[in-house]
């Protein structure tokens, strides 16, 4: 399974030309996908978010245990002002430091749960994914070494976690929910896994990963 994810990411994002692209890059670049393709109707183009966007990156982070799997996410804490208790990847809007997505992606994982960057294999990355809160994210894919310590950090992480890549590869798995936001019915992708809900840009962004992988991009 990881020489087919390789070998799907070296298809899909040749010589890392995705995850290499700089935030300035990406600000003014509407991702062809988001929220707006699920989540919300695309036809009310009031709800589309206006440019330049806000350029972040996350991690994907493949967890290898000789031939076992498993895709590693946090539960943000709840002391977080927005999107607290909520399922994601280690990741976060880029700072000016940073050279491009992947800087940002394995930056962010080593401040939120002591990844070290050495123990990551980056592979690619996917397009960038739009939020209905106006950020451009790049969904940065890599296999890690798990010959570390988690710590997460505690303001912005309640939980470290995984989930088995097989769960994540098979469709059946991909759920849609409904709710009523401003009005409107809204659908979004739910990963329902043991005690954790798997939700919204994450959860898409797991679904993307999942179709690339299956069909082999």
């Amino acid at each position: 399974m990881k020489t087919k994810i390789k070998r799907t990411f070296e298809r899909h994002d040749p010589v890392m030309n995705r995850a290499l692209t700089p935030a300035a890059a990406r600000a003014w670049q509407r991702p062809p996908i988001g929220d707006h393709s699920l989540y919300r109707p695309p036809q009310n183009d009031d709800l589309m978010n206006e440019l330049p966007l806000k350029p972040s990156a996350v991690l994907i982070p493949i967890v290898e245990r000789g031939t076992d799997l498993s895709i590693m996410l946090t539960k943000r804490s709840a002391q977080l002002k927005s999107h607290s208790g909520q399922v994601s990847f280690p990741g976060g809007r880029c700072d000016d430091e940073d050279a491009h997505a992947m800087a940002t992606a394995l930056r962010e994982a080593n401040e939120e749960v002591n990844l070290p960057q050495s123990n990551v294999e980056i592979v690619g990355a996917m397009e960038d994914y739009e939020t209905v809160t106006g950020y451009s994210v790049s969904p940065v894919v890599g296999f890690v070494d798990p010959n570390f310590e988690i710590i997460p950090e505690a303001r912005e992480v309640a939980e470290v976690f995984e989930v088995p890549l097989e769960f994540i590869l098979d469709d059946k798995n991909h759920t849609v929910e409904g709710m009523m936001w401003k009005g409107e019915l809204r659908h979004y992708y739910v990963f329902p896994h043991n005690d954790h809900r798997i939700w919204g840009a994450t959860a898409a962004m797991l679904v993307r990963f999942a179709n690339l992988v299956n069909k082999g991009e």
